[in-house]
């Protein structure tokens, strides 16, 4: 990784800094983000929902699975936007045997399970090996910042509760005058209205997440390799 060509300075951060920093991350490339994210999401989402008629729950249980194999796309946008470089869509296409088939099994599966994959994302995807190879890799860099990912994940996961719960209670805030609003476990629209206010939580705050990851991926590898300081003396030899 070319370190001069990076867009963000680098210098030791906390967990709680390092996950700002992704915030910041995601909200100034925000328009790339969500488009190139869109595009890949939307049609997942929209087959995701339209399960909800075969076993109730399985739209929820779908887009739920298929958190990880997204962030993929979101994670290339990120990964560009570091060097400063912006990404259309376009560009994932280009790229899209590296970003969307590329460990296509392991991504829907084992990478579901795990509690702090936006930090070790990056050590699959971006670092060039296997998913069988990269334990090693990735036990290097979970040995500091694997708690704080960890809370990351937790706080992402009752933001998306919460966010999920606001949207069903528009349902009851903006019923009309003097009607109520009733739901029975028992139809299709019950898990469809609830599936579709979890996938609107989803699309909205998986980007921050995957970016929250990616700055302690980011601060793990300075960390470990003294980014900080490379860039340091590379600014004032630059002078």
């Amino acid at each position: 990784m070319r370190v001069d060509a990076l867009a963000l300075r680098m210098r030791p951060r906390n967990g709680r800094e390092a996950t700002d920093l992704g915030v910041r991350l995601c909200q100034s490339t925000a328009r790339s983000v969500f488009r190139c994210y869109a595009v890949v999401a939307l049609p997942v989402v929209a087959l995701a929902l339209a399960t909800a008629r075969i076993a109730p729950g399985l739209a929820l249980l779908a887009i739920w699975c298929a958190k990880p194999w997204l962030d993929r796309t979101i994670l290339f946008v990120l990964s560009r936007a570091a060097f400063g470089q912006e990404t259309r869509v376009a560009d994932v296409w280009r790229s899209r045997g590296a970003v969307l088939w590329d460990q296509f099994l392991f991504t829907w599966t084992i990478r579901r399970l795990s509690m702090w994959r936006s930090f070790t994302q990056p050590v699959y995807q971006l670092e060039g090996v296997s998913a069988w190879k990269a334990r090693k890799r990735v036990r290097q860099i979970r040995r500091r910042g694997a708690a704080s990912a960890f809370v990351m994940t937790q706080v992402f996961a009752i933001s998306e509760l919460l966010l999920t719960g606001s949207l069903l209670s528009l349902l009851f805030w903006f019923a009309p005058a003097g009607e109520s609003v009733t739901f029975d476990p028992s139809s299709d629209r019950y898990w469809l209205t609830i599936a579709g206010a979890y996938a609107v939580s989803v699309l909205f705050l998986e980007p921050f997440y995957v970016s929250a990851g990616f700055a302690l991926y980011l601060n793990r590898r300075a960390e470990l390799e003294a980014w900080d300081i490379e860039q340091e003396f590379r600014r004032a030899f630059a002078r």
